[in-house]
């Protein structure tokens, strides 16, 4: 094995530094309102991008137009190397390498924990129940949950149903994994052991886009944050020069508003 070998949780064909995600001149508009405004960004493999702003700034449908969730308007986006498709097989067989986790964990209630995590691989991947269960159980141990394992999501708490939802877009071998705010709907003491989660799969090199209010996430693990606003990406930098030294008004607005309590 070559020493440069990505972890096991990735599948990737570009290696670290390549671009991923391309998102070249996209539009989205709801009736008048104009949600995303000529949107140019390219996220490399290996990355972090945290995406923060003002609530209505776009940031969620941005995230949820990567795997077209939302359609667009004009403009592209490709992932590595493929423009996204309208729909049908190619746009679900884009979708099995892009990993979601949503604010509202999404889980499939009249199943298992287990079950959850190994619905894809099996249904879409075609792996075998042994080995799809084999993988799950590891995922599971690795965000600490292993233990929940034959419960139903109901069981448990929001914070370790958002570290199933986790795990199950693990077990897919994602190329990237997009996160819409998923700790906004969990109690404050909650955040933590998903944030730690998220933490840990930046260290191992998991290419994340993340829509958040976690100041402190975005601080330790972004390589990149972009600030939204208005439908439009107003800043682009490095978590230290963003929250050191922000460039624009909207920025430094925004910034001063929440990081005074």
């Amino acid at each position: 094995m070559e020493p440069t070998a990505t972890p096991a949780t990735s599948n990737i064909s570009v290696r670290r530094g390549e671009p991923l995600v391309i998102v070249d001149k996209v539009n989205k508009h709801y009736g008048e309102l104009h949600v995303l405004n000529d949107i140019n960004t390219v996220v490399n493999r290996g990355e972090v991008v945290v995406v923060i702003g003002p609530s209505g700034s776009g940031k969620s449908t941005l995230c949820r137009a990567i795997n077209r969730l939302e359609t667009i308007d004009s403009g592209s986006i490709t992932i590595d190397g493929k423009v996204l498709p309208e729909e049908g097989a190619e746009l679900a067989k884009l979708r099995a390498d892009v990993g979601m986790v949503f604010q509202s964990f999404n889980l499939f209630a009249h199943k298992t924990v287990l079950e959850n995590v190994t619905i894809g691989p099996i249904k879409v991947k075609k792996l075998s129940r042994k080995d799809a269960e084999k993988k799950a159980m590891e995922l599971l141990e690795r965000v600490g949950v292993a233990n929940q394992a034959q419960k139903m999501p109901a069981q448990l708490s929001g914070g370790q149903q958002q570290r199933v939802a986790i795990a199950r877009s693990l077990a897919m071998n994602p190329k990237l994994i997009l996160m819409d705010e998923p700790t906004s709907a969990l109690d404050p003491e909650m955040i933590n052991e998903v944030l730690d989660v998220m933490v840990g799969l930046a260290k191992d090199g998991m290419t994340m886009i993340v829509v958040t209010h976690e100041m402190g996430f975005a601080r330790k693990a972004a390589d990149r944050v972009l600030f939204m606003a208005d439908g439009q990406i107003v800043e682009e930098a490095t978590p230290i020069e963003f929250f050191d030294n922000p460039q624009s008004e909207r920025a430094q607005d925004f910034l001063s508003k929440i990081l005074e309590h």
